[in-house]
């Protein structure tokens, strides 16, 4: 039976396989008006409001309505589903897809709270798809990828911690000690949770730091999937990155993908960040 994987625009995907997926929308909205993340607002306009706006905008989960409508098509297609959403720790998602599981059959559906974010979810749904291609079920994949989630490294260079203070997604006490003396933060997810890993003096110090972050955390698996990541109106700071970090990537990938983090996740990290997500080789390090 053919799999329908459905994911949350939260998810960065490389664009050649972005038609591969069902997406449920996430929203954004500044003061009075709302947009639809990936649909009525683009990448490149979110990041110009964000900048030009004095008020942060706020965000807000799909419906448990806007999961079922996707499941009743599946299942009308002769599809099974296998949903894969953002960290539940920061967003209820997850409980939205879950609640609208509970009116469709138990063995057609099947959710995995990927316990990470943007890029990090990507890297797991780009798993799940190559499995699907191989003929795996979706109760076979969501069992493989439940294991293979705690393998997974996000690790970001921040140019402030500013966003996630406001959002609510870090303590204020953790966004002060990341904020004094022009300090670069780099965060990780652990558990499905955003935590301070260490400070920065300056992009190229805190290029450094991701690269020695990454070589702690295990050092990348280069056998399965592999994405870069940025927010803003340009990826400069990424490629300078990816050449500071060359040791890291060359003589191991032919490719290296990237992808422009969307509205939602670029509300709480504000402009001006690059991230890595990658398959821990050591999946007993951690952070």
């Amino acid at each position: 039976m053919k799999v329908r994987l459905i994911i949350d625009s939260t998810t960065n995907i490389p664009e050649k396989i972005r038609s591969r997926f069902t997406i449920i929308p996430l929203k954004v909205r500044f003061g009075d008006e709302e947009f639809i993340e990936g649909i009525t607002i683009d990448d490149k306009r979110f990041y110009e409001k964000l900048i030009e706006s004095d008020v942060l905008p706020t965000t807000s989960q799909p419906s448990p309505e806007d999961f079922a409508k996707a499941y009743k098509e599946a299942l009308e297609a002769g599809e099974e589903v296998l949903v894969i959403t953002l960290s539940s720790k920061l967003s209820g998602t997850y409980q939205s897809a879950v609640i609208a599981a509970m009116d469709f059959p138990d063995d057609k559906i099947h959710i995995v709270d990927s316990k990470s974010v943007a890029i990090g979810t990507g890297i797991l749904v780009q798993m799940a798809l190559s499995m699907a291609d191989n003929g795996m079920s979706a109760s076979q994949i969501a069992e493989v990828i439940t294991k293979e989630r705690e393998s997974i490294r996000l690790i970001a260079l921040l140019d402030t911690l500013e966003y996630l203070k406001k959002g609510g997604r870090i303590s204020k006490t953790v966004a002060f000690a990341g904020g004094i003396l022009s300090i670069k933060p780099v965060i990780c997810v652990v558990d499905g949770e955003v935590k301070l890993l260490g400070k920065a003096r300056g992009s190229k110090h805190g290029n450094n730091l991701l690269v020695q972050e990454i070589k702690a955390a295990g050092g990348v698996d280069f056998r399965k999937p592999v994405l870069l990541g940025y927010t803003g109106l340009t990826d400069a700071l990424l490629q300078k990155y990816i050449s500071d970090s060359a040791s890291l990537w060359e003589n191991n990938t032919d490719t290296l993908d990237f992808a422009i983090v969307g509205s939602v996740v670029g509300t709480h990290v504000g402009p001006g960040a690059v991230a890595a997500a990658f398959f821990s080789k050591d999946s007993s390090s951690s952070f």
